[in-house]
């Protein structure tokens, strides 16, 4: 299933909302400010980019027949390796994020640039359930939970910005 968002970053340039994303402390407390239980965030710089990697426990905004697979609490595991600016300053990341010890995932990209009077955000991506039958009709409850998570992160970046 493919997911495709797409957020703005009123008044902040590329390179402001790019430090808020590498930036550990404020995506640690993101975590927190997303309800998790338990997260761990870890920022490595990569040449002009950056890998972050988190993994945070969080309830299971899911319906109830999703939950009986998950339990009332996921483990999920986010990667993105952001590149170096381009020659226009913009940049993008190759993003996979999984529920750790089930089949789902999202892999795919994020991109920054500069509109505007800000910045755009967007995530492209497929979003995958391999569990046979149901699979499909768990994918969109999946894909809605990144959103969520997407929708969170960025308001609390504004706020922050």
């Amino acid at each position: 299933m493919k997911l495709n968002e797409k957020f703005s970053y009123k008044g902040a340039d590329v390179e402001a909302v790019y430090a808020l994303l590498v930036d550990q402390a404020f995506r640690t407390e993101s975590c927190a400010n997303q309800g998790a239980s338990d997260y761990e965030v870890t920022v490595e710089p990569q040449g002009e980019g950056a890998t972050v990697t988190i993994v945070r426990t969080q309830p299971a905004d899911m319906p109830d027949f999703v939950k009986k697979l998950t339990g009332s609490t996921v483990k999920v595991k986010q990667t993105e390796v952001w590149s170096g600016p381009d020659a226009s300053g913009n940049r993008a990341a190759d993003v996979k994020v999984s529920i750790v010890g089930q089949p789902a995932e999202m892999t795919g990209k994020a991109k920054l640039f500069a509109k505007d009077d800000g910045s755009e955000f967007t995530v492209d991506g497929d979003v995958k359930v391999s569990i046979p039958f149901i699979g499909k009709k768990i994918e969109p409850e999946v894909a809605k939970a990144i959103r969520s998570s997407l929708r969170e992160e960025v308001e609390y970046g504004m706020a922050r910005l």
